[in-house]
C-alpha cells in the first residue's frame, strides 16, 4: 500500500486490522488450548510442565 502512495494514516488502519485479527484467532487458539490440552494435563497428573508451557506461551502472546 505504501509503495502505490497510500496515505500513511489508512496504512495504518489496515496494520490495526491484522494486527486485531492475528489476536483473534490467538485468543481462539489459546481458549482450545486451555479447554484440550491444559484440562487433560491437570487430569493426567502432569499439569506443572504445562502450566509452565503455557505461561510461556502466553508471555510470548502477550508481548
Amino acid at each position: 500500500m505504501a509503495a502505490e502512495g497510500v496515505p500513511c494514516p489508512d496504512v495504518l488502519v489496515q496494520i490495526a486490522a491484522v494486527r486485531a485479527a492475528l489476536n483473534g484467532v490467538g485468543r481462539i487458539i489459546l481458549s482450545d488450548h486451555l479447554r484440550d490440552c491444559v484440562v487433560k494435563a491437570v487430569h493426567e497428573k502432569k499439569s506443572e510442565k504445562t502450566l509452565r508451557d503455557l505461561m510461556r506461551s502466553m508471555d510470548r502472546f502477550i508481548a
